[in-house]
């Protein structure tokens, strides 16, 4: 199970916490389905190494960037099939980022992450077409599945927004809210 910071794991009820080895199975990546590449988009340096080392068990590339801006300017903007996004960080925040996407007509699906409980905020940016938002720590299989669905999920933002009222409502139902 990946924890930030190392420590039980509060996200889901009741989990276990235990080494990401021996919480679940590693899955080959499938060579005959090609997945677009994660970005991850956090000033924490801890998560920026352990987040794509994580993907990457369970098949998926990822690329990481310490800053929103960094990501605007990198051709992942563009590429990435989904963005992991931490909501509290210096400069640009994620919901700003979310909001800088649309404006450009970027339709990358985003499974945010945050440190801080809010549920009236994870309510506005799952409206918004965020497809999850985890706090932190989360558990390797909360993150997996929410990636896994914004990968199915490459739509415009327009429509990304009924959709994404489901998956936020099975976010805040893994929250316990």
């Amino acid at each position: 199970m990946f924890t930030w910071p190392p420590g039980p794991c509060t996200l889901a009820q009741g989990a276990k916490q235990g080494s990401i080895m021996n919480q679940t199975a590693r899955r080959e990546p499938d060579p005959g389905k090609a997945r677009a590449p994660v970005a991850v988009v956090d000033d924490d340096e801890s998560i920026r190494e352990a987040l794509p080392d994580l993907l990457g068990e369970f098949g998926f590339t990822a690329h990481a960037f310490p800053s929103a801006e960094e990501f605007l300017a990198s051709d992942q903007c563009h590429r990435a099939g989904c963005l992991i996004l931490d909501i509290a960080m210096p400069g640009m925040s994620g919901p700003e980022l979310q909001i800088e996407l649309k404006r450009r007509s970027v339709g990358v699906p985003i499974v945010f992450i945050s440190a801080h409980s809010d549920d009236a905020l994870f309510a506005r940016l799952t409206e918004e077409g965020a497809v999850a938002c985890l706090l932190k720590p989360f558990s390797d299989t909360a993150l997996v599945e929410a990636v896994t669905a914004a990968l199915g999920r490459r739509w415009p933002s327009s429509q990304r927004r009924g959709a994404a009222s489901l998956a936020g409502a099975r976010a805040a139902g893994r929250r316990g809210g």
